[in-house]
């Protein structure tokens, strides 16, 4: 049985009333006490709140890779933030997938709206847990790679390592594994570099 502790970071499709095709004008009118995603027109809750840990992560990445950002025409935006993925030839309206990267990097401005990003952003961080990692590594990964998402970073604060994804010719192609000691770098944003000692915390929840 899974501890009570553990639950909270726990993330499951819900139950059969929610098993319907869903859409982002349906995701507009969601009235449910935690936070959802909308995956390929399934709905998937989100934990309350993240782990200690797992913020710090965000924010130390957060921290590191702004620096850059900061002085370039690239936005960096930090979860909670709708990234709503179209379904190609059809209207916002009808996308049926809407997600919230830990981080994402959005360089064509055309795309970033009141309501968050319509398309796919030049980069996604998602920082993953036991708990996670299916839908981290399974469903956001095919879904970031068929819309065209160029670099997906998957951040795995257990074995603190960061695997960077690249996209090319449609198809996601492993580019790097970074440790703890080694200082990661971006394939698309070349001067994108982040000693990861400085990004996750001595002292892991």
């Amino acid at each position: 049985m899974m501890k009570t502790e553990d639950k909270k970071n726990h993330v499951e499709e819900p139950v059969s009333l929610y098993s319907e095709h869903y859409t982002y004008a349906d995701y507009l009118n969601f009235d449910f006490e935690e936070m959802v995603e909308l995956i390929r027109g399934k709905i998937f809750k989100m934990s309350p709140a993240p782990s200690s840990n797992h913020q710090r992560i965000v924010s130390n990445l957060h921290f590191e890779v702004r620096k850059l950002f900061n002085k370039k025409n690239c936005e960096l935006f930090i979860a909670p933030f709708d990234v709503i993925l179209p379904v190609e030839n059809k209207k916002k309206n009808q996308s049926n997938t809407v997600v919230q990267p830990d981080l994402c990097i959005i360089c064509d401005a055309s795309k970033i709206e009141k309501a968050g990003c319509f398309g796919a952003p030049d980069l996604v961080i998602e920082i993953i847990s036991p708990y996670t990692s299916k839908k981290d590594l399974e469903y956001k990964y095919s879904v970031y790679e068929e819309s065209g998402v160029q670099e997906y970073w998957i951040v795995m604060p257990e074995v603190e390592a960061v695997m960077i994804y690249v996209l090319e010719n449609g198809k996601y192609q492993k580019f790097k594994a970074f440790g703890k000691e080694d200082e990661l770098y971006s394939s698309i944003f070349p001067e994108l570099k982040v000693k990861l000692q400085d990004v996750f915390p001595e002292q892991v929840d």
